[in-house]
């Protein structure tokens, strides 16, 4: 058994000191893989909208105020399939994750 120690690390001096900074580099660099994995990994889930027009830089639905009529329900969840407009999906969804999003409520108003 003692002559394996001495293979692995013969009687140089700067043997133990070279090993401990391998080591060292070793954990240093896992440490930042890890890091770096976790990062990506958070901005992927971080995003709100998973469904809706994925492909487009920026998704802007323009509704004409008389299309609107007396009431019209908008999705602000991002999981209606109907989107703009809200389907309900914000319920299974608050129920999922404790959330409490709702719909946006556009009615016309009394002119008084």
């Amino acid at each position: 058994m003692g002559s394996i120690a001495r293979t692995s690390c013969p009687a140089d001096a700067n043997c133990h000191s070279k090993v401990a900074l391998y080591a060292a580099g070793i954990v240093v660099g896992s440490a930042l893989l890890g890091y770096y994995i976790g990062v990506q990994i958070t901005k992927r889930m971080s995003r709100i909208n998973t469904t809706v027009k994925l492909s487009t830089d920026k998704v802007i639905d323009t509704v004409d105020v008389e299309d609107i009529g007396d009431k019209k329900v908008f999705c602000r969840c991002w999981k209606s399939s109907a989107f703009p407009y809200c389907d309900g999906t914000h319920n299974k969804h608050n129920a999922a994750t404790g959330d409490n999003v709702g719909p946006l409520i556009v009615k016309k108003g009394d002119s008084k």
